[in-house]
């Protein structure tokens, strides 16, 4: 919880004033993976919290059987799993870096751009009520199912763990996370409403209530983003004020503070 509380407090240093909306940027390779690690610890480390600790106690549990327990298994599991949605943010990357390669202008915000991202909101709503998400989450609420049927000794086995582990919450979060995107990836508020709604879902009692109420909201969100975006509370709308003066913070974010062009980027008006 402390990693987790040090990583939102990095996110808020990296991210302040970076939000430029639906289809923000992500940037050159290198910063958006450094981000996107934090952004994960900080989303993430949470809701992992019960399994964590149940693999502690198992730990635990060896040395009072008289078991040599190994030092820094935990970590090399919880490293697992960050390894886990590094890997995942890569596969994002190159989906959007192909995506605009391909289609062009066809889904800026001024085309199609409101359309697709409803329809990304709408798609992860949809996901909630599939049998494969119903699948994925119930591993990832059960720290002692997931635990017995994939333990394995030493820190490889615990990394290997953190890996598989950090599979089934991809396999239940990627819907969530490709809402992030459509929302503005780089948000801090659509951030803190994703990383509750992923903690909603893993450790309140009713599953199914906590699933079908997050498809509800994405299905809302869905709607507005791509019919009435500037009603939506919170929703940076691309080309906006806001939305340039975030694309010039990232600028100088990527670059160190200096920015190519400086001068011509600093008589821009400021909102």
């Amino acid at each position: 919880m402390a990693l987790a509380a040090l990583a939102w407090a990095i996110t808020s240093e990296q991210m302040s004033g970076m939000d430029a909306g639906p289809g923000t940027d992500p940037g050159t390779l290198g910063f958006f993976l450094g981000v996107w690690v934090v952004m994960m610890a900080a989303m993430m480390f949470p809701s992992i919290a019960p399994m964590v600790v149940m693999h502690v106690r198992i730990q635990e549990g060896q040395r009072e059987r008289g078991r040599a327990g190994t030092i820094g298994a935990t970590a090399f599991f919880v490293g697992g799993y960050l390894a886990a949605w590094a890997g995942a943010g890569l596969v994002a990357y190159g989906i959007y870096e192909l995506g605009r390669a391909v289609t062009g202008n066809v889904f800026s915000w001024d085309n199609g751009g409101p359309y697709l991202a409803g329809a990304i909101l709408v798609a992860a709503a949809v996901y909630q009520l599939t049998p494969l998400k119903d699948v994925c989450l119930r591993r990832c609420r059960s720290p002692v199912m997931f635990l017995i049927s994939h333990w394995r000794p030493g820190r490889v086995g615990s990394l290997r763990m953190g890996i598989a582990h950090g599979g089934w919450c991809i396999g239940c979060c990627w819907a969530l996370m490709a809402a992030l995107f459509a929302l503005g990836v780089m948000s801090l508020g659509w951030m803190a409403l994703i990383a509750a709604l992923i903690a909603a879902e893993k450790l309140l009692p009713r599953r199914a209530l906590a699933s079908g109420g997050v498809a509800a909201l994405l299905l809302v969100l869905g709607f507005g983003v791509a019919f009435a975006p500037a009603s939506v509370p919170g929703l940076t709308v691309p080309g906006s004020p806001q939305a340039m003066h975030s694309m010039q913070e990232m600028e100088g974010s990527m670059n160190g503070g200096a920015m190519d062009g400086g001068s011509e980027m600093n008589s821009m008006p400021r909102p």
